[in-house]
């Protein structure tokens, strides 16, 4: 008998942390999972089994492959693929990418050469031992809370955690218009020329502004999608698209290749079970 749960928690780190996530599966069968690009850094902490990733199936399944127990990721714009073992068990935190000074030591834009950083390279030998304490540990609370100490220490104790404030602006007024807007009158908001504002801004995230603003707007489109999925609801996708500021239908239908690889409910297909098993909520898109 296969069994899957995922526990959400309440970040409770200042809005550094959007979303945190503990996940347990036994008994499954294994698959390979899509981890969708997303306007968050990832940060998982694996229970049992190495994280396993690639930047194509035949990656994962290859000697190439990323095998790591602390998984540090940076903004991307194509899928990361995941292997799914039958037992698996971690907790996952979607971290807003201007926390990465106080949170993992760097600009979001260092991790952004590689697809996945094994979390101890970025975060040092103290996360390996947070790791342990939460591998001892027997709920989720004591997990969560773990985890949630260690990163506020780091916070408490970081350095030149200081973000241009142009560029915090920017990423508040996309996060405020949800990828909507043009880059001009983002660039008026902020009081730059477009290409001083994007020169600052892929410093600091490793995207260009509207990069950027296409993950917000992809992300609340997924969501949508998922939404209607789990309510075993067909996905009116001509009413997404619209409500989610894309021209139309195809061109919502792009973005989904682009960043899954997939057609919409291709991509239904191919993640039903997680969003029926209550994986996909705003915030988190690898779902091991």
């Amino acid at each position: 008998m296969s069994t899957r749960e995922f526990v959400r928690a309440t970040p409770g780190l200042d809005g550094m942390v959007v979303s945190a996530v503990g996940y347990r599966s036994a008994g499954v069968t294994p698959a390979l999972h899509r981890g969708l690009p997303s306007p968050s850094l990832t940060l998982i902490f694996s229970l049992e089994v190495p994280v396993i990733t690639g930047s194509s199936p035949e990656q994962v399944y290859g000697a190439g492959a990323a095998r790591t127990d602390i998984v540090v990721a940076g903004l991307h714009q194509a899928p990361a693929y995941v292997a799914q073992e039958s037992h698996e068990a971690g907790v996952q935190l979607a971290l807003h990418p201007l926390a990465a000074r106080a949170l993992l030591g760097l600009p979001a834009a260092e991790l952004t050469s590689q697809l996945v950083v094994s979390g101890t390279d970025v975060l040092g030998a103290e996360a390996a031992e947070v790791r342990e304490r939460m591998c001892a540990q027997n709920t989720w609370d004591e997990r969560f809370a773990t985890l949630t100490g260690y990163l506020r220490r780091r916070a408490a104790s970081a350095r030149h955690t200081t973000v241009r404030p142009e560029v915090a602006g920017a990423w508040a007024w996309l996060a405020r218009h949800r990828g909507t807007g043009t880059l001009s009158g983002l660039a008026d908001h902020v009081a730059l020329s477009p290409r001083r504002l994007t020169t600052l801004f892929r410093a600091e995230t490793g995207l260009a502004p509207k990069q950027a603003a296409r993950l917000m707007r992809f992300q609340r489109a997924r969501s949508a999608v998922a939404r209607a999925a789990a309510g075993n609801r067909p996905p009116e996708l001509s009413r997404i698209a619209a409500g989610c500021g894309y021209y139309d239908h195809s061109h919502l239908v792009r973005d989904f290749r682009q960043y899954t690889g997939l057609s919409p409910t291709g991509w239904l297909a191919e993640e039903c079970r997680n969003i029926q098993a209550g994986a996909h909520g705003d915030g988190e898109e690898w779902e091991p």
